[in-house]
């Protein structure tokens, strides 16, 4: 008699040695190829996560730099939002220490600085058109 390992004493079979269990990706007969044999499975998977990597690596797609182009324009937009915001703030905060109004010189031009950080990023992206000085 062999001696008994855990995949010799569990084989999940059907009357005609069919598997219950079935892999997704693997052969139908894949319970009648598994060896008790260690080094042969490790080469066996080895070679199929090898198969996997090539396939993957052919499959991925090519970068033609447009996420770099997309970067520089998310830096630029996000730029112009937060330089809007602060020049507002900065201006609010000033007006409020020579005026001595304290807090609203800050909130106005806050909320100033915001909507002007918006329109200028709604300007960049093309969804407003440029002011122009002709225009009436």
């Amino acid at each position: 008699m062999t001696a008994q390992t855990p995949l010799t004493m569990f084989r999940p079979t059907l009357g005609g040695g069919k598997p219950l269990l079935k892999v997704a990706g693997w052969p139908a007969d894949w319970h009648l190829k598994m060896t008790d044999d260690l080094d042969a499975r490790r080469a066996l998977l080895e070679k199929r996560l090898a198969e996997k990597k090539i396939q993957a690596i052919e499959d991925a797609p090519r970068s033609n730099g447009s996420d770099r182009a997309g970067m520089a324009q998310a830096v630029k937009l996000s730029s112009e939002f937060i330089a809007g915001v602060v020049v507002g703030a900065g201006l609010g905060w000033g007006i409020d220490q020579v005026a001595g109004t304290k807090p609203f010189g800050m909130i106005v031009l806050l909320l100033l600085g915001f909507c002007a950080g918006v329109l200028n990023v709604l300007r960049t992206v093309g969804s407003v058109p440029k002011a122009s000085i002709d225009d009436k």
